[in-house]
């Protein structure tokens, strides 16, 4: 099959995916794999082909990421389990100071859900948002928005975090998680701003329940949140196992950018490779995991983190084996010769099919992995070859996939009922801050697609 009808047996299959997901409540993987076989019998594969293109698609994308997913995760539990994840936060409140408590409780969720999921991040800070409420007595909910907000950013955008770096993977730059992570970094400073601007807007218009009654809740003090830790890793092992990585890969970066040569150059290159820069991360977390007297609890820390990524890594290799049925078809092929419109669309392509994606099913590490599978084959047609142009495809995904939260996702009940808001709350709050800052992260990624 080629043309017309296969784009429209394409959409269709994306429209059944969705279908099965979000209605029928089909497991992502299965619905995903599941599409990808029917697509290829449909599309013209030669039946004899199709074992090897699914086989193709599914280890290549273990073979790329599953490691450096399974180390982030790792990397992510040691924070979260031995109070570096609040040591993290503390430092920037330090920072940022007291007297500007919804930035501060921003960027500490901007910088914790790096390497711990944001579900999790918020119920890690949601006691530090609660005190810092009654401390300074602002809105509640403007600080619930200003929370969600921060996490929910570097959760799609910075790596290593499994979705930008399955994206990153599968579009061709995950050896380049450097540039990917400070364009990271850059893409989130509009979207950190209109959220924060948002958050105070909202925050003077609705009320959360603990604002209109006292609950008699006991709401902890800083010292009685770091005593529950015991005592908190100091502030070099609480960033180390996230900043040496980074610095690795930087001065691998460098060494090739620079052309040095000689064993250095050598071992640069070897250490600054995403999988060895995050093994020497997971090093660095593992001694702050003895340090912290929590060796008892390293093989249980360490099953944590596989049940956590086992889920993500199937959903992720099911989007190989989608992308990979794309490109074993002839649609590539027809589209190229009819990229008009695509082409004109540009960089809003994958982040109007990511958005569509997370809208309808809910999960923005599926959103950002099948439409970076999606997306693969067709870089070339959209023109993004660079490396930089690429990755701000991968920023345009990640805007995509988190535009817009709402009640098939489950960050929006953690957020609302953390939060204590109703849902119909929920919607005004956390849905409508995740559509605003979705789409100030794409203005700011096409004024940087003209830059660059």
């Amino acid at each position: 099959m080629t043309g017309i009808p296969l784009i429209i047996a394409f959409v269709v299959a994306i429209a059944a995916m969705i279908l099965l997901i979000s209605k029928l409540k089909i497991h992502p993987f299965l619905a995903i794999m599941g599409i990808s076989l029917v697509l290829a019998i449909v599309a013209g594969i030669p039946l004899t082909d199709i074992p090897g293109v699914i086989g193709a698609g599914f280890s290549g994308t273990f073979s790329s990421i599953g490691i450096v997913i399974i180390l982030g995760a790792f990397i992510g539990t040691v924070l979260e389990k031995t109070g570096a994840a609040l040591k993290l936060a503390d430092m920037v409140i330090k920072l940022v100071g007291e007297k500007n408590p919804g930035l501060a409780i921003q960027l500490m969720g901007w910088v914790v859900s790096i390497p711990v999921f944001c579900d999790s991040g918020f119920v890690i800070l949601n006691p530090i948002r609660k005190a810092l409420v009654k401390r300074t007595g602002v809105s509640s909910v403007m600080m619930t928005v200003c929370l969600s907000c921060g996490l929910y950013i570097s959760h799609v955008f910075i790596p290593p975090t499994p979705g930008p770096i399955a994206a990153a993977s599968t579009l061709g730059v995950g050896e380049n998680l450097l540039l990917v992570i400070g364009m990271g970094v850059l893409c989130s400073i509009l979207p950190l701003i209109a959220g924060l601007i948002y958050a105070k807007i909202i925050g003077k218009k609705i009320k959360s329940a603990d604002e209109l009654s006292d609950s008699g809740e006991v709401v902890k003090t800083y010292d009685e949140l770091k005593a529950e830790f015991g005592k908190l890793p100091n502030g070099f092992n609480a960033v180390a196992p996230l900043i040496v990585p980074i610095i690795l890969m930087a001065l691998s970066s460098i060494s090739s950018m620079a052309g040095w040569g000689g064993w250095i150059a050598e071992l640069l290159a070897f250490l600054g490779t995403p999988i060895i820069a995050l093994g020497v991360g997971t090093v660095l977390a593992i001694i702050q995991l003895l340090t912290a007297g929590k060796k008892s609890e390293f093989y249980t820390l360490t099953n944590e983190s596989l049940k956590t990524v086992g889920p993500i890594l199937f959903v992720t290799a099911a989007g190989g084996v989608l992308g990979k049925v794309i490109a074993s078809s002839d649609m590539v092929n027809f589209i190229t010769e009819h990229a008009t419109v695509l082409q004109a669309m540009g960089i809003f392509f994958p982040f109007l099919l990511a958005a569509i994606l997370k809208s309808a099913q809910g999960s923005s590490t599926v959103a950002i992995t099948t439409t970076a599978g999606i997306v693969a084959p067709l870089l070339g047609v959209l023109g993004f070859e660079s490396p930089v142009k690429i990755a701000l495809v991968v920023m345009a995904i990640g805007a995509g996939a988190m535009t817009v939260s709402h009640a098939n996702d489950s960050y929006f009940w953690v957020v609302t009922n953390f939060g204590e808001m109703k849902p119909e709350e929920g919607y005004r709050t956390q849905t409508l801050m995740t559509l605003i800052i979705g789409i100030a992260a794409m203005v700011e990624i096409f004024i940087l697609n003209l830059i660059f």
